[in-house]
Order: structure tokens, then C-alpha cells, then sequence
């Protein structure tokens, strides 16, 4: 497929970096990032969406959205935007409903589920899902208690990837590539552990590294610290820890507990979702808060993950 490198560009530029088309978001001064964009999952509506952090989180003021339909796609609960050769930037989405996919991110403001590249149903209430960079390969990590590898037969060809491995990890809630270890980590209950990537394409499989840091709770959310590449950020159970990647140990931050959505921007800014403990969707809140930054508030929503829009890994 020919790349429309000029419309993804447009689509995915942001204060803080420049996207170029098959390339990573190199990273400028934290001056720069002062109106970041940030990407929800909101799950009232059933919608991905994109806002400026300085704005008001409406729908006149939402910059873009993606919205998948119900069914398998209900409750969802993970994004993450990537970099691809072949297509620009991509958005990776799982639901808790039972899918998860990949979306063709264009200049169209609001997508919906015809600009999805790929779509599979790993089963066991899906909460996050990542893509291994050069082999194409995806990751989903199931609360049912594994994770699920796909690969494909052209990194190229998101519509061939077919599940290779099913990998035990009691429940699996995050996973995240580390280009730096060249590793993949994944969090579940009372553990994050770290994973090697060998072989290409279907023949791409997962194996446990031993390397593994010990939670006290079920984990939650992981997530890179874009503000220290050697740190990663959880959340678990009883609070919120940065983890030294080299160490292997963990400090916790916070005790506050229900947090489902934790990250650090470039700039050290932190913000995060707390899961509110209302009906419905007790798990969610209209509320992303914001360290540096006035909270931003949509009323009638339940947010369940927020991200920083950005293709870059760490």
C-alpha cells in the first residue's frame, strides 16, 4: 500500500515533535509541549478521543476520534498510537468486550470501524495491546490470564497476522515494547515481568527472561516514563511505583489506590485516571488529572485510559 505520507504527518503533528511518516517522534524542547495532546478511551460513548490538554474536553474541541461500534468492541480499554513504514501512523485499541485492532489513522477527523487494518478476539477481556516493531508482530494482554501473540506473514500486511503463541501470565493487563532492552514487559497479578522476542513473522514467540520485578497487588497499568527512558511506570492494586528497568526494583509514589491510567510526559508532567468508584463503570471517572495542569473534566464520561499522543516508545 502506498504511503499518504503528507496526511499523516498533519494528522499526528503535535507541539511537542514533528511526526514524519515511518520515522519516530524525535523528541524537542519540554518548552514546547506546554499544550500536548492527549488520547482517551471513553467508554459512555464508546469512543477513542484526542484533545488538547489546555482545552476543554468537548466534542467542538475534540481533535480527533475513533469510534469502533459496540458488541466486541464495548468498554474499551486501551490505545496507543505507533509508527509504521507502510502506513503512517497507526492506532493499536483493545476492548474489554473481547477485540482488539488495529486503525488506519488518516486526516479524516472522526474514524469509525471501516479504517480498521485488523481486528482479532483474543478472548479473556482484553486490556492493552502492543506492536512489535520491524517483525509487525501484536501483543495482547487478556485479565483471563495470558498473552496473545500474532504474526504476520509481511510487516506490511496487517490483515495476515494469525495468532502464533499463547503465553501463561495470571492476569494480564499491560504490555509494553522497550526498544531500548529490546524487550517486551508485561504486568499481571503481583508481577512485571520481561519477555525476549525471537523469530519473524509467524514464527515470532515470547520468552520469559526470568527478569521480573514483584508486585504486592494485581497490576494495572504500565507504561514507558518518557521522561527517563531507564524508568517505567506502574500502577497496581495499593498505588503507583517507577521502576528502574536496569535494577529491577520498584519506588513507590502514590498510595492512591484504583488508578487504571498513569503516565509522565516529556516534560515531567504526570497525569492519570482514577477509577471513581460510581456506577455505572465503577472503574471509570469523567476526570483526567493533571500534576502541573488544571484537571480536565467531561461530564457524563468514563474515561479508562488515557495516553499522550505520541508514536514515541519511551
Amino acid at each position: 500500500m502506498e504511503r499518504r505520507t503528507l496526511l499523516r504527518g498533519a494528522a499526528l503533528a503535535i507541539p511537542a515533535a514533528g511526526l514524519v511518516a515511518g520515522a519516530s517522534v524525535a523528541m524537542a524542547d519540554v518548552s514546547a509541549t506546554a499544550n500536548y495532546r492527549i488520547i482517551v478511551t471513553e467508554q459512555t460513548q464508546n469512543k477513542i478521543m484526542v484533545f488538547y490538554k489546555d482545552q476543554a474536553f468537548t466534542d467542538a474541541n475534540a481533535y480527533k476520534t475513533f469510534s469502533p461500534g459496540g458488541g466486541g468492541w464495548h468498554n474499551l480499554s486501551d490505545v496507543r498510537i505507533r509508527d509504521t513504514a507502510s502506513f503512517g501512523a497507526i492506532g493499536l485499541a483493545a476492548a474489554s468486550g473481547g477485540k482488539v485492532g488495529i486503525w488506519d489513522i488518516t486526516s479524516e477527523k472522526h474514524q469509525e470501524l471501516n479504517d480498521l487494518l485488523w481486528s482479532a478476539s483474543p478472548g479473556g477481556n482484553p486490556h492493552a495491546i502492543e506492536r512489535i516493531p520491524d517483525i509487525g508482530a501484536i501483543v495482547a494482554a487478556s485479565s483471563g490470564g495470558y498473552l496473545t501473540v500474532y504474526g504476520p506473514t509481511a510487516v506490511s500486511k496487517p490483515s495476515t497476522l494469525a495468532k502464533v503463541q499463547t503465553v501463561n501470565l495470571p492476569g494480564a493487563h499491560g504490555v509494553l515494547w522497550d526498544p531500548t532492552k529490546k524487550w517486551l514487559w508485561a504486568i499481571g497479578d503481583k508481577v512485571l515481568k520481561a519477555y525476549t522476542v525471537t523469530g519473524t513473522y509467524r514464527n515470532t514467540r515470547l520468552k520469559d527472561t526470568g527478569k521480573k520485578v514483584t508486585l504486592s497487588g494485581m497490576g494495572h497499568d504500565l507504561q514507558p516514563d518518557y521522561s527517563n527512558s531507564g524508568k517505567l511506570l506502574i500502577t497496581d492494586t495499593y498505588g503507583v511505583y517507577e521502576v528502574d528497568k536496569s535494577a529491577l526494583t520498584k519506588k513507590q509514589i502514590s498510595e492512591t489506590t484504583r488508578v487504571k491510567a498513569y503516565v509522565r510526559h516529556s516534560s515531567g508532567e504526570d497525569f492519570w485516571v482514577r477509577g471513581d468508584n460510581k456506577e455505572p463503570r465503577p472503574w471509570g471517572t469523567p476526570t483526567v488529572n493533571f500534576s502541573d495542569s488544571p484537571h480536565r473534566t467531561r461530564s457524563g464520561a468514563k474515561f479508562y485510559k488515557a495516553r499522550w499522543y505520541t508514536t514515541a516508545w519511551n
